[in-house]
């Protein structure tokens, strides 16, 4: 089992965060300018883990940007002399005081990372400090069990996929370092983040104050315990969601694995969320879900149970749910993957150790593929069928910058719209175009396929009939002219022809390829 961390968590001293927010904006510690200073190839290295052209472009620099980028971006000890110089108003006395450095000798050794994360939303551009533990780069060794994550891949997915509303009050369960409590905290009047963890919560108190936000409150405790009886009207969590074997020599690292076998974390997310929403409270998470066979050992006849079929299975069919899966792992892929982000190589002697781990816990239990993805829940304000859409996307996604969140946010908008019927009038989205195959030598398409632009990105086939609707939608013609235009084309029955497009329609409302006339 991996240690628990020497540092302390960090105190987050009101006015002592405010000296160093004053002090790294002082050094225009942000993204870009750090990225000038050693250049756009080191900054790429470092990306993937490479700091030495980094290293490098800056080695004869002692200005304060560069004394911080070592100090907070790479985690490396530096002159006492220097950080006291970048570091003016807090000093290392300050920096000691956060719980953000020691002192050893002449030197002042970080316990921690403070890196600049720019962000896009619906609400403009903008950027943060993010405060977190010292990676595996700057520790040389494995990460501690109870390591506070910065700003990873995931934290980002979430942050994309929030639906941009307005909002009273929000939830951020396990918040870790607290960057979706500050994204949510930009549109929403109160939001409440809570985790297990009281490191990770002191990392996020103090992000919350680098960043001069006010509007969070912060509860320890698991799941929902620390909001009992209390609803609120947007849920996000990016929990700890990875599925480890609980037998000795396996890390049970607190960022990722909430102490429960297989995907019985999301489960229990899923069923208790409908008690803690408001009327049209939507909650979002990521998520992982186990493909079971109905034996042990999956053996020719054995049933498997798709883990998508297993996820709906636990959700209210009161509620609407929209869940995307993105990606689908062997149990082999899943446990490589997990075991080398815990700073494993197969180098090591545990390596092997620890994979047999998680095959044996699969093979146990009848694993067969382990889903990854997007879980979209909302508790609707009025009565009406409920939106059940479980689906795989597997296609690349949209540029960031809300796009997505933007994208569930207009298809919950068309699923309302459509309880009423397709609307009077539709137009065709911006950002659709139409792609036309041809056989060489023959003059009609033999695929014609409508492409999505922006938000999922999907394409899809149409028939000569579909095409001509949706080319026709320009906001002249009512959707009944169209089709009844398109009916004398034809020459094919009215009802008939209705009939067929209608539903057709209708999927092409909800995924924004067709939407209300203004």
């Amino acid at each position: 089992m991996t240690a628990v961390s020497d540092a302390l968590p960090p105190v987050p001293d009101p006015a002592l965060a405010s000296a160093l927010a004053a002090d790294l904006d002082a050094a225009d510690f942000r993204s870009e300018p750090l990225r000038r200073l050693w250049g756009e190839e080191a900054d790429d290295a470092l990306g993937r883990g490479v700091r030495e052209p980094v290293l490098r472009a800056i080695a004869r620099d002692v200005g304060p940007l560069a004394t911080a980028g070592r100090f907070f971006v790479l985690g490396m000890p530096q002159p006492a002399s220097l950080v006291d110089a970048a570091f003016a108003r807090v000093g290392v006395d300050g920096l000691v005081a956060l719980g953000l450095a020691r002192v050893d000798g002449a030197d002042a050794v970080p316990t921690a990372l403070v890196r600049p994360q720019s962000f896009v939303d619906a609400d403009g551009v903008g950027e943060w400090w993010i405060a977190s533990d010292l990676d595996e780069l700057a520790l040389g060794t494995a990460l501690p069990a109870d390591h506070v994550l910065g700003v990873g891949g995931a934290s980002r997915t979430l942050a994309e996929l929030v639906v941009p509303v307005p909002v009273a009050r929000a939830l951020d369960l396990g918040t870790g370092c607290g960057i979706q409590a500050l994204l949510v905290a930009r549109h929403a009047g109160e939001v409440v983040a809570t985790d297990i963890s009281e490191r990770a919560l002191a990392f996020a108190a103090l992000n919350a104050r680098l960043n001069g936000v006010t509007n969070i409150t912060f509860r320890q405790g698991s799941m929902f315990e620390p909001v009992a009886g209390e609803a609120f009207d947007l849920i996000v969590s990016n929990p700890p969601f990875v599925i480890t074997p609980r037998v000795e020599g396996v890390t049970a690292y607190e960022y990722r694995d909430g102490g429960l076998v297989g995907d019985a974390l999301v489960e229990a997310f899923v069923r208790s969320v409908p008690g803690h929403l408001t009327p049209g409270g939507i909650a979002q998470l990521l998520g992982n879900w186990e493909s079971r066979s109905s034996l042990p050992e999956p053996v020719e006849g054995s049933k498997t149970t798709p883990g998508l079929t297993r996820l709906e299975s636990w959700i209210d069919p009161a509620l609407d749910a929209w869940v995307i899966e993105r990606e689908e792992l062997t149990p082999l892929a899943y446990a490589e993957l997990w075991v080398r982000d815990g700073g494993t190589t197969p180098r090591e002697a545990t390596f092997g150790r620890m994979l047999e781990a998680w095959l044996d816990d699969f093979t146990a239990r009848g694993v067969t593929a382990v889903g990854f993805g997007y879980v979209l829940l909302r508790r609707p304000a009025a009565p009406g069928e409920s939106l059940r859409r479980f689906e795989k996307v597997s296609q690349p996604l949209a540029a960031p910058g809300g796009s997505l969140g933007r994208a569930l946010r207009d298809g919950l908008a068309a699923h309302d719209g459509l309880r009423d019927g397709v609307p009077h009038m539709l137009v065709t989205a911006p950002d659709v175009t139409e792609a036309r195959h041809y056989l060489p030598g023959n003059d009609d398409p033999s695929v014609i396929e409508l492409r999505q632009g922006g938000g999922f990105g999907r394409t899809v086939e149409v028939d000569p009939a579909l095409a001509g609707f949706v080319g026709a939608c320009d906001g002249e013609l009512s959707v009944m002219q169209i089709v009844s235009a398109i009916a004398d084309l034809f020459e094919v029955p009215l009802v008939d022809l209705w009939a067929d497009l209608e539903p057709r329609i209708r999927e092409l409302v909800l995924d924004g390829f067709l939407v209300p006339a203004p």
